[in-house]
């Protein structure tokens, strides 16, 4: 047996480990496609219903868009949408964006926008969240447009709404109101090389912290949103909102 046998034998026990771990972590975003999300295991206790009272240090609630509280004024009792519905209130000086945020809503409702009678200054949101690359698109027009953003009392903002709610000028939520965050799934479902499926998770929570710094909101708070799973959903406290720069603190 030559000096390079071993060697040989160790690079070889090397990369069949790395295969497995790949092989595996394959498995485990296959399980996420399934779900329509990526997310490791979660081994802990399940969380509350989103019904129940938020504290601090308890703020991680079960998730499902489809069965969020819909929240609105007066209050709702029928789900949201299951895309975007563009409604002008307020004599035309706002517009109210409710329901999911679906693939390709972001050039449907920016359309809509521009086909209105009366340009509108501000943008009322109630929206379980949804396709992030649309929350992104619309935001960075949002902003561009210099339009406010909004929540009522009731409303919700989850998932991917709150980046929505960042590209406003100015931001007003009430106390009563409910902004949260979680973990994404960036790209379509398919079968991928685990690291190639990785990568684009890497480089899409890359490409929302720097559109939150852009919108002058902390990227910190997706300290939050990464270790929250996508049935899940961390539900930001009045303080945090101001503390990551979504709200003022003069406003509730």
């Amino acid at each position: 047996m030559t000096e390079a046998t071993p060697k040989r034998n160790t690079v070889g026990r090397v990369l069949m480990g790395v295969l497995i771990f790949q092989l595996g972590l394959a498995g485990l975003l296959f399980l996420g496609d399934m779900q329509s999300g990526f997310s490791l295991p979660d081994f802990g206790p399940r969380a509350p219903q989103l019904t129940e009272p938020i504290r601090p240090g308890d703020q991680t609630r079960r998730f499902s868009p489809d069965r969020s509280p819909p929240g609105g004024q007066p209050l709702r009792t029928e789900p949201l949408p299951e895309r975007l519905v563009l409604t002008s209130v307020a004599g035309g000086e706002a517009i109210l964006l409710e329901g999911a945020i679906a693939g390709g809503d972001a050039e449907r409702i920016l359309k809509l926008i521009e086909d209105l009678r009366t340009p509108p200054s501000r943008i009322i949101l109630n929206s379980p969240g949804g396709s992030v690359r649309d929350a992104l698109v619309l935001g960075r027009a949002v902003r561009q447009a210099g339009f406010e953003t909004e929540l009522r009392s009731g409303d919700i903002c989850y998932s991917a709404c709150p980046y929505l709610l960042a590209a406003g000028t100015t931001r007003r939520v009430p106390d009563d109101a409910s902004v949260g965050v979680h973990q994404h799934y960036f790209g379509e479902s398919t079968l991928l090389p685990a690291f190639v499926a990785v990568e684009d998770i890497q480089r899409g929570q890359g490409e929302v912290m720097r559109y939150l710094d852009q919108m002058g909101v902390d990227p910190l708070v997706m300290q939050h949103a990464l270790v929250t799973p996508p049935d899940e959903i961390y539900v930001l406290l009045p303080e945090e909102l101001v503390r990551y720069g979504f709200i003022d603190g003069t406003e509730g």
